[in-house]
Order: structure tokens, then C-alpha cells, then sequence
């Protein structure tokens, strides 16, 4: 009876376990069945070129100011805004009325040291056959001596006022300001702005973390949105020594000969330099997550044990279809290429690269 009752029991036994078992695996599938459907791909670092790019406004080469050292009435101006000159054109005409006293005033001083030269010649010559004293050629000599500074004086001012009679441009530039009309008397703004245009220059903002691979002489590449994707070719010609305490940043002049003169002061333009290469992880743009709400970007990576971590990453350059990665993922690393919108960190996941 007793042996009759254990086997039944074995019997009942063997019969709950099997029941469990079948119970593990319908809940093994069916955890399999509900984990989402990932695809993934095997990402790796390369070399990647390191492009800086900036934006600037374009600046003239020099900039002259064109006004008169002294108050004066506007008699002509020759030359409007927007209109090309060269070196040495007539701009401005001013009134000369005041060229006439002024050419009295040499006059005069010629009379005066003609007459002290004469006095000077005669207090000499007595001296010499002892008609007169040291002492008084002495004063004489000074006299003379003030009498020439005074001529040499009177003429620098004519001439000065001459000069400031009819203004021409010191360069071959644009007029870019103009700023009175004929009878008007100058005041503390200069009459006209002439800017030279060939060449032009752009001067960047340039981080610290760049500034050690930016050298003068470095070529660039600048466009421009007034004329597309068309290229023009700069060159780096200044790297300042000293960095700007607001940004942080180091001022980098970038030049462009412009010889057809087509961009102009004020454009709006986009310098990119070539910055070495660095050694990179790149992953499809497919695989870059953005969370709402923020400026963040993650990636999810598919763990052995068949989850996903939800890592945060530094985005670098765009590549094509892909991105180049500064941080967050390691080479070598399996990341979800598709189906990230279920997932969430720590999750399991089936995956299916079909």
C-alpha cells in the first residue's frame, strides 16, 4: 500500500513539473514576442577631416576718412556713394576763401627774413673789421634764425590749406559714405568714406582649443549667400596674439584679393579651415536620437545580455548620411539603427537585421 502511494505521488510529481516547464517557456516567448524589434549596425572609428567653420561680415582692407584739417565751406563734391575712385581723384573742392591771407602771411615773412638777413650781413661784416660786438651778432643770428622758422611756418600752412582746398583720395577704393552737400561747412564727421575693396578681409572668432592649429598663411574657403555654393579662395593673414576676455576667442583675419571686386563691404560670409584630422566614431544620422525639450543627443547602444543603454553624445560634424562623434559611443559598439521610438534604457530588445 505504502509503495502504491509513493508512486502515485512521483507520478503527481513528474506531472506538475513538466506543467511548470511548458508555463516557463509560453512566458519565455511570449517576453520574446513582446521585447521590440531593433536593427542595429557595428560602428568604428576613422580619421575624420576637422573642418572649422565661422561666420563674419566682410570688412574693407583700409578705410580714409576724407574731411578738411580746419572748418570750411563745401564748394564741390565730385564723387557720390557707391561710386569707384582711384588713387589720387578729386573728391572735394573747398572755398579758398581764406588762400589769399594766407599767401600775405609768406609774403610777409619772406620781406622780414630778407630784412634780418640783411641786418644779420651788416652786424657781421662791422663785426669783422671791429665796428661791432659778438653780442650783437649774436641777437642778430637769432633773430634770423626766427625769422626762417617763421617763413618755413607760414609756408607749411599755405600749403597745408592748398591741400585742403581741393581733396583728392589717397587709395583706389569705393565711396562708402558721404555725409554733406556742397555750402555746407565741414563739422565732426568726415566728408566722404572710401574704403578699399581689393582686397577684402573677414576677421573670425577663433576658439582656444583651435588656435594652435591656425596658422598665417593657411588657406580658406568662403562663401557667401548672395552667390550659393560658390567658392572663393581666402588666406589667413593675421592670428591675434592676445584673446578677447568677453568670448574667449582669438581674432583671425582672413583676406580675400577680390580682384573683380564682387564682394563688397557688409556681405555676410561663411570661412571654413581645414583643422587636421582627428580619430573619430561615425554613426548613421539614423542612430542619432534627439530628446524633445532639449538640445540633447543620444544613441542607443545594444548591450551582450540583449538590452540597450540610452548614451548621451557630442555631436561633431555631419557626414553625409552620418555623424561624427566626439564622445558617448566607443568603437566598436553595436548601436539601434531603427526602431528607437519603444525603447527605453535597460530595455530588452529582439534583433532583426533583415
Amino acid at each position: 500500500m505504502n509503495k502504491k502511494y509513493i508512486l502515485c505521488a512521483a507520478a503527481t510529481l513528474l506531472m506538475m513539473g513538466a506543467c511548470k516547464g511548458g508555463d516557463q517557456k509560453k512566458d519565455s516567448e511570449a517576453a520574446a514576442d513582446t521585447a521590440p524589434i531593433v536593427k542595429t549596425m557595428v560602428v568604428n572609428d576613422r580619421d575624420v577631416n576637422q573642418l572649422g567653420k565661422y561666420t563674419a561680415t566682410v570688412e574693407p582692407e583700409i578705410i580714409n576718412n576724407i574731411t578738411s584739417s580746419a572748418p570750411n565751406r563745401i564748394k564741390q563734391i565730385l564723387v557720390d556713394e557707391g561710386m569707384m575712385v582711384s588713387a589720387g581723384q578729386r573728391l572735394v573742392i573747398m572755398d579758398d576763401i581764406n588762400t589769399t591771407s594766407y599767401e600775405l602771411q609768406v609774403d610777409n615773412a619772406k620781406a622780414n627774413l630778407k630784412n634780418v638777413q640783411l641786418n644779420y650781413d651788416r652786424a657781421l661784416e662791422l663785426y669783422k673789421i671791429g665796428g661791432g660786438t659778438k653780442q650783437q651778432v649774436d641777437q642778430m643770428e637769432i633773430q634770423l634764425i626766427n625769422a626762417k622758422n617763421a617763413l618755413a611756418s607760414a609756408e607749411r600752412t599755405l600749403r597745408n590749406m592748398q591741400e585742403n582746398t581741393v581733396l583728392t583720395s589717397p587709395i583706389s577704393g569705393v565711396v562708402t559714405a558721404r555725409n554733406y552737400d556742397p555750402g555746407d561747412m565741414t563739422g565732426s564727421l568726415p566728408i566722404l568714406t572710401i574704403a578699399r575693396t581689393k582686397p577684402v578681409k573677414i576677421v573670425i572668432n577663433v576658439s582656444e582649443s583651435e588656435l594652435s592649429k591656425v596658422k598665417k598663411g593657411m588657406p580658406a574657403i568662403v562663401t557667401f549667400d548672395t552667390y550659393g555654393d560658390e567658392i572663393f579662395n581666402g588666406t589667413v593673414t593675421m592670428v591675434s596674439p592676445t584673446v578677447d576676455n568677453a568670448s574667449r576667442t582669438f581674432g583671425v583675419e582672413v583676406t580675400l584679393a577680390n580682384a573683380d571686386g564682387r564682394v563688397l563691404p557688409g556681405m555676410f560670409g561663411r570661412v571654413e579651415l581645414s583643422l587636421g584630422t582627428e580619430r573619430r566614431v561615425v554613426v548613421p544620422d539614423k542612430a542619432v536620437v534627439k530628446q524633445p525639450g532639449s538640445g540633447n543627443q543620444y544613441v542607443y547602444v545594444y548591450n551582450p545580455d540583449g538590452t540597450v543603454s540610452y548614451n548621451q553624445v557630442q555631436l561633431g560634424q555631419r557626414l553625409g548620411d552620418s555623424y561624427e562623434l566626439i564622445s558617448g559611443v566607443e568603437s566598436g559598439s553595436t548601436v539601434v539603427v531603427s526602431g528607437q521610438s519603444r525603447l527605453a534604457n535597460g530595455m530588452k530588445v529582439t534583433v532583426s537585421n533583415k
